[in-house]
């Protein structure tokens, strides 16, 4: 039903998911970052609150993943339903996939990244991921989504795939990169590639305008002189 990967990168601390789904809009309640703390990935039977919960214990920065994962799903009478994956700012991971995720379930830990999926094709899926994303040079983006692209490469899920995102933090306290693919007949990972190749010039541009307008390039709008 779902298969994402969390990933750091090394050179600029940026944080990221790339997550799809054979539900809609699953970035609206399955990826969870939050800059210089963490990333977490709360899908299968989804408990959103889980995201914040892990991050909040992740703010404590000797805290181990393991640890704020473990606290979390302490509070979840239901854990046996869920699958979290969590990476922190320094690149630890943890992840955990209960005794009632659904249908063939698998997660791996990679350098920097963890991924995870359910209601596979095989678990092949998942193992496809973390090559991918250590492999892959440039953006963290980029890097992410071609995890993605290697999942769907092994068969992705068992079902056909409706919705897509990404999600990315680094030194801002909002994220600099959400992008989503809501639902999608066909093809959301495509779509959401595409979406990113427009994106990825304009990225630094939104932030020059939230921390300086007045070195903010044009909007290119009508009316801006």
């Amino acid at each position: 039903m779902t298969f994402s990967i969390a990933g750091r990168c090394e050179k600029t601390g940026q944080l990221g998911i790339a997550i799809s789904s054979s539900s809609i809009a699953v970035g609206a309640r399955c990826p969870w970052l939050r800059a210089n703390v963490g990333a977490v990935a709360t899908q299968n039977v989804t408990l959103p609150a889980l995201g914040p919960m892990i991050l909040d214990h992740l703010n404590d920065r000797e805290i181990d993943p393991s640890v704020a994962l473990d606290r979390a799903l302490g509070t979840d009478a239901y854990s046996d339903y869920r699958q979290v994956t969590v990476l922190d700012a320094r690149g630890r991971t943890a992840f955990f996939s209960g005794k009632q995720a659904l249908g063939i379930n698998h997660a791996v830990a990679g350098n920097q990244c963890v991924a995870a999926g359910n209601m596979l094709t095989s678990i092949e899926v998942i193992e496809a991921m973390t090559p991918a994303f250590e492999r892959t040079s440039g953006a963290l983006a980029d890097r992410l989504l071609a995890a993605m692209r290697a999942a769907m490469e092994m068969g992705g899920e068992a079902g056909p795939v409706h919705s897509a995102a990404l999600k990315i933090v680094g030194e801002q306290v909002w994220p600099i990169v959400d992008l989503r693919i809501d639902w999608a007949d066909d093809d959301p990972i495509g779509k959401l590639a595409v979406l990113w190749q427009a994106y990825a010039p304009q990225m630094q541009d939104y932030i020059t305008r939230a921390l300086n307008p007045t070195a903010a390039p044009s909007y290119g709008v009508p009316g801006d002189e």
